[in-house]
């Protein structure tokens, strides 16, 4: 057998295909080696395999490597190239050995075979080695990072298809079937016993409340947390420590325990400047759709509407200067995805939606302040307008894509790199105001060790430019509308629904891209082949294509089932380092969800509060757990006074920040309130560390204690590093007073 087996090294030896190299021969009689070794109870099998190997990579030679065709072999029942078929008479004596083999060996084989033989490639042959349970590739290399391993073993799996639940779909329904159909997923549009992969909501995470594995598109308290009066608040408390950075959302007031402070503040701005003539915006706490919005030009015009006072609302400066195109005032409607809170992972979908007013701007007066066509851009009012225009172009109509508006803004010269960057950093500092909150009611819902699903969420960002071009963030929607399709009058009285092309156009991508980032088991070339897609279109973005359809970025992309490349772009982490100093309300909500105590709750009580005291050392001789208890009570009672609706008692997160910021001006008094309250933060993380070490020291052994870090200067680290730096171009606005900003428009 030895020398038969040195005759066939030496043939292989010589064996070289085109195009490929010695060592993937080696390979072969490595792998040959291998099964001779491993089945020295069948001696006079292996060299006829051998033979057959050797005569088969002889044959693949000269015929030019062309497909081969799968045969049935007669004394196998194995699938066998054509060349080993024509030589079956020659290697017939070399074959008896194969034959004797007995019927149980037969059956494993083909057990662990059949999978891998069902669909070899059209120019690699198979072969396989009796008795290893493999099949080598003639192209080992090629196939390495695909399907197979290094050493060019080839499994060929059946990829599970991924199930989604559309049951609670409601207005989004029609978009995601065409993305789960696009994808060649699995739906599931009455819901399923067993776990699915995706539950896809139409409301809120409760909409299903028997679900504990997987992932939703909602996340829990979110709902709540982009209410105009929350949504204010996360913003305020974020202007007091960053003014600078937090100037992009109107001044706010929040009815109804604030309206003294506006009727006062209003009456002395006018007294200091008579020539000021403001106009005031007022949205219902809960409205939508732009239900229950009205102008007002003085407070007093609020006092005259009776009940309407007491409601929660919000009451903002309305920006009297807007840019307008064709002399209509517009906003913008900017798709953002949240794939995650912990970490954070922030996606902006490069298209989106211009929604115009249907009359012709004008400064707010008393004669057009009620006119809400000319002043409101929400949809779901223009629509109703007789002036309002369908349309199948993406360029023309009463809504229309962003990028439309953006080629316009180009050819006139307009660096609109400058406003895409703050836009992204208006988008990326409102979801760093939102998230403390939401990961408190994310801990209430799933708490950790608890099975449950993961989440996350598509939200839409209406967003107005300024004359100036600066970006205002009107509102945050929990539940965008992913409707394409519009109601139209086809007779009168008569409505239905028809196919909206702008719609579908950006909605169904942003669900269908929204899935494909959530795949659940997404292979590992795809996840890079993504990547670098999204590395090439990113480079390929220009000034002059960016009212384009983008068909060469979609043509750069890496394809996948024949799918474009992905419209959602990764801002953050991306751009994290630009960010990250502004992230220190997260650091007091880890702390609030330490010393909560109680898995599920969402309120600190008093024993969880003086506990937090205690564990950072925070008492004093001018401080003491008196004035703790006291500082507690008075807190606590003002915010939960605040609240119509109060599921539990105690401190909520608001309520504690609050109490942080007291204790930081109080500890650290000759510094900027934002550098107060992330030394605070510094000192009780490494009351935390200091805590941790002495409960994992052996007995008698003490650490030195160390003196807590110092507190941070934030000279905004990302203006020293240019590179990835998305504000490289942000551009130097003018002076602003009020509303009353002059600069080039677009009309």
């Amino acid at each position: 057998m030895s020398d038969h087996y040195v005759k066939v090294k030496v043939q292989l030896e010589e064996i070289q295909f085109p195009g490929e190299e010695t060592e993937k021969d080696v390979e072969v009689v490595a792998g040959l080696e291998l099964s001779v070794s491993s089945s020295s109870s069948s001696s006079s099998s292996a060299p006829a395999a051998a033979t057959s190997v050797a005569q088969d990579g002889k044959s693949r030679n000269d015929s030019g490597r062309k497909p081969i065709s799968k045969t049935r072999s007669k004394s196998r029942g194995k699938p066998l190239d054509p060349g080993r078929r024509s030589r079956s008479k020659s290697a017939k004596d070399g074959t008896q050995g194969v034959a004797s083999v007995n019927l149980q060996e037969k059956m494993e084989n083909t057990a662990c075979t059949a999978e891998r033989l069902q669909n070899p490639s059209s120019n690699e042959a198979a072969l396989e080695i009796k008795g290893s349970g493999k099949v080598l590739q003639g192209k080992a290399e090629q196939s390495k990072g695909q399907h197979g391993k290094e050493d060019g073993t080839q499994v060929q799996r059946k990829k599970r298809s991924v199930t989604v639940d559309s049951s609670k779909a409601k207005t989004s329904l029609e978009a995601l079937k065409t993305s789960i159909k696009q994808l060649k997923w699995k739906e599931f549009p009455a819901g399923r016993r067993l776990p699915c992969d995706i539950y896809w909501h139409g409301v809120s995470f409760h909409d299903n409340e028997n679900i504990f594995s997987g992932q939703v598109n909602k996340f829990p308290g979110m709902m709540e947390m982009v209410r105009k009066i929350n949504l204010s608040r996360a913003v305020r408390t974020m202007h007091e420590l960053f003014p600078e950075e937090y100037n992009f959302y109107p001044r706010s007031w929040i009815l109804p325990e604030e309206f003294q402070l506006f009727a006062a503040e209003v009456r002395m701005a006018k007294e200091n400047d008579s020539s000021w003539k403001p106009t005031f915006i007022v949205k219902p706490d809960g409205g939508s759709q732009g239900d229950g919005i009205y102008l007002i030009k003085d407070p007093n015009d609020f006092r005259m509407l009776g009940s309407a006072h007491n409601k929660p609302a919000v009451i903002q400066e309305y920006i009297i200067k807007p840019l307008l195109i064709d002399k209509l005032k517009f906003d913008i409607r900017l798709y953002v995805l949240v794939k995650s809170l912990e970490p954070l992972e922030i996606y902006i979908a490069k298209e989106g939606l211009s929604r115009f007013c249907t009359e012709p701007y004008q400064e707010p007066s008393q004669k057009n302040l009620h006119h809400v066509f000319m002043h409101l851009t929400n949809y779901s009012l223009n629509i109703h307008s007789g002036n309002f225009i369908h349309s199948d172009s993406m360029n023309t109509g009463s809504k229309r894509t962003f990028s439309s508006i953006l080629y316009r803004l180009s050819s006139k010269g307009i660096d609109i790199k400058k406003v895409w960057s703050d836009i992204i950093s208006l988008v990326i500092k409102t979801v760093i105001a939102l998230a403390p909150e939401l990961k408190v009611y994310y801990q209430a819902d799933i708490p950790t060790g608890k099975p449950g699903p993961t989440c996350f969420q598509i939200l839409g960002f209406d967003i107005l430019l300024m004359k100036n071009l600066k970006p205002v963030l009107l509102e945050v929607n929990a539940n965008p509308s992913m409707r394409i399709e519009h109601e139209q009058e086809v007779a009168p009285g008569v409505f239905e629904y028809v196919p909206s092309a702008v719609d579908e156009e950006v909605k169904v991508g942003v669900i269908r891209d929204t899935l494909r980032l959530v795949d659940p088991a997404p292979r590992k070339a795809t996840n890079n082949q993504l990547h670098l897609a999204g590395i090439a279109s990113e480079m390929q973005e220009d000034i002059s294509d960016a009212g384009s359809s983008d068909k060469s970025e979609q043509d750069s992309g890496v394809k996948e089932n024949n799918l474009p490349s992905l419209c959602l772009k990764q801002v953050f982490p991306k751009y994290a380092k630009q960010f990250n100093y502004l992230r220190v309300i997260d650091r007091i909500a880890e702390l609030f969800v330490r010393f909560l105590g109680v898995k599920g709750t969402m309120r600190l009580g008093p024993t969880g509060f003086r506990t937090f005291i205690r564990n950072c050392k925070l008492c004093n001789s001018n401080l003491s757990m008196a004035s703790v208890d006291i500082l507690y009570i008075d807190i606590t009672r003002r915010w939960n006074g605040m609240g119509a609706e109060q599921r539990e008692s105690g401190m909520c997160l608001q309520a504690f920040v609050e109490a942080f910021f007291y204790l930081a001006q109080r500890r650290f008094k000759s510094l900027p309130l934002h550098e107060q309250v992330t030394a605070l933060a510094d000192l009780c993380g490494a009351a935390k560390r200091r805590a941790a070490l002495a409960a994992c020291q052996p007995e008698g052994i003490h650490s030195v204690p160390t003196a807590p870090a110092p507190p941070h200067h934030f000279n905004c680290p990302a203006a020293a590093s240019k590179s990835a730096d998305y504000r490289f171009h942000r551009p130097v606005l003018p002076t602003i007073k009020g509303n009353c900003i002059e600069n080039s428009a677009v009309n």
